[in-house]
């Protein structure tokens, strides 16, 4: 074998062993893609429970007994409800329960003067909302019933729970995924019920302000 021949052999040998040292190194593997986390969408479905506080005025309606002043003052309590969102439509329904300071007075002097006292009130609605997001203007409506003290020298009295009905809109909030807060008017419509020969009512206006926590 001439000398030529045996380097050809040698280098062809080398070269078919770097080859195959080559094929057997771990091969760089490509970049992993980095996690996405998608960022939840707010909903307003669910239970919620809340409180409230505001003011309430009105009038206090009646025949047969004289006129009697126009109540205003506190009103404040809870409420409890449930949203189903449907795309950007929320139905729900909510009952609260509310203390008033809703006093009436009539003819006559001091104690003997005629009374028409609101000392609390409920009601029980349907809302349906419009959703932006977090944001959610909405209508309301439905059952309303109060506790009415009426008092009246000479005609009778009766301490009794009227029942009527309510309507108004407010907005409403969401600052976190669990906590809203809102602002909403009513008006208040209980009707004339009879005390004695007369008949006494409430119609009554209220703005407040009230937090939820959402379940």
């Amino acid at each position: 074998m001439t000398m030529k021949s045996l380097m050809t052999g040698l280098f062809g040998a080398a070269l078919l062993a770097t080859t195959a040292m080559a094929a057997d190194l771990p091969r760089k593997s490509a970049p992993v893609a980095p996690a996405f986390s998608a960022v939840p969408v707010f909903t307003w479905t669910g239970f919620y429970v809340g409180a409230h506080a505001g003011y309430g005025f009105g009038s206090t309606t009646s025949t047969g007994a004289g006129g009697f002043n126009d109540p205003d003052g506190f009103v404040g309590g809870a409420q409890i409800g449930y949203n189903h969102q449907i795309d950007r439509l929320v139905l729900g329904l909510e009952a609260d329960l509310s203390w008033t300071d809703l006093n009436s007075r009539g003819p006559g002097i001091g104690a003997g003067a005629s009374k028409a006292d609101l000392n609390y009130l409920g009601t029980v609605r349907a809302r349906v909302g419009f959703a932006v997001d977090r944001f959610m203007p909405y209508v309301t409506g439905g059952l309303a019933y109060g506790g009415s003290d009426v008092s009246i020298p000479g005609v009778g009295s009766r301490d009794t729970t009227r029942i009527g009905w309510t309507v108004g809109g407010g907005v409403e909030y969401a600052f976190t995924n669990n906590w809203t807060a809102r602002i909403e008017g009513l008006y208040v419509d209980l009707e004339k019920d009879n005390v004695g020969t007369a008949k006494v009512g409430h119609e009554i206006g209220i703005i407040r302000a009230g937090v939820n926590y959402k379940f």
